[in-house]
């Protein structure tokens, strides 16, 4: 009777029925295995083509970011053209505005195929000489500084010119003729027609001359500040004693103040 019991108490196992152990684990039934990806052939054609697609995307990224680097380069290029055109542009300006009276003037001659048949009685009219017209009043002549050559800068000490560059003292010197002009401009204009800004700056400009300065062009640290947008530093000065050692200026001191000579 206990033996019978104890067979009934044990559940039996059927196909496909499953047991489970004190600590959780079933017996007599197996996990379904899935099909890895290798396997499967159309998984595999479809990684492929997308993993070919990435190295494209890769490559047209990379050709995007030199294209930009290239846009960028081109971009700057054109900037610093602009910028050196301007100064071209205002250049040509100043020398248009400030053309020698000693250079001949142009004249347009009429071709003779243009010219209507004449009367013999006025041909001979014609052919009298004509009067020369009383020559113009002679225009006052500004005089300018010249800009420094290459060889003129390499022969200054280096002691002297220390990490300046051609280009920054011939600016500087492009600076100096802006305010020479525009002081001497001032002077040569009647007084008439002065503002009242005008005539104080006449007056300070007077009182600067001296029996040295007599007939010369010069300028003074006031008309740098006044007519340019030059800094009057150290820097300045130093620049200032290249352009004396090239000859380009001279000083004239007194009375408290450094005057500039255009030599």
């Amino acid at each position: 009777r206990f033996g019978r019991s104890l067979v009934h108490s044990v559940p039996s196992r059927s196909a496909g029925s499953s047991l489970q152990t004190p600590r959780g684990r079933w017996l007599g039934s197996r996990p379904r295995r899935h099909r890895s990806v290798g396997q499967d052939p159309t998984l595999k054609t479809t990684l492929s083509k997308i993993g070919d697609e990435i190295i494209t995307v890769n490559e047209l990224l990379n050709q995007f970011e030199l294209e930009i680097q290239y846009q960028e380069q081109t971009n700057s290029s054109l900037k610093e053209l602009c910028k050196s055109l301007e100064e071209e542009f205002k250049d040509v300006e100043h020398l248009k505005e400030h053309i020698p009276s000693h250079l001949p003037q142009v004249t347009v001659t009429q071709s003779s195929t243009h010219k209507p048949d004449l009367d013999p009685k006025e041909s001979v009219k014609a052919e009298e000489p004509v009067l020369p017209k009383k020559p113009p009043k002679e225009q006052r002549v500004i005089k300018e500084m010249h800009f420094i050559t290459t060889d003129e800068f390499s022969g200054v000490p280096a002691y002297m010119k220390s990490r300046l560059t051609y280009c920054q003292i011939n600016d500087v010197i492009k600076e100096i003729n802006k305010a020479v002009v525009s002081k001497y401009k001032i002077i040569h204009q009647p007084k008439a027609s002065m503002s009242s800004v005008k005539r104080n700056l006449y007056q300070r400009f007077i009182n600067e001359e001296t029996k040295d300065t007599k007939g010369r062009h010069f300028i003074v640290e006031a008309d740098i500040k006044e007519f340019t947008t030059l800094k009057v530093d150290k820097k300045f000065h130093v620049i200032m004693n290249i352009l004396r050692h090239c000859q380009r200026l001279s000083e004239v001191r007194g009375g408290g103040l450094t005057r500039y000579v255009i030599t």
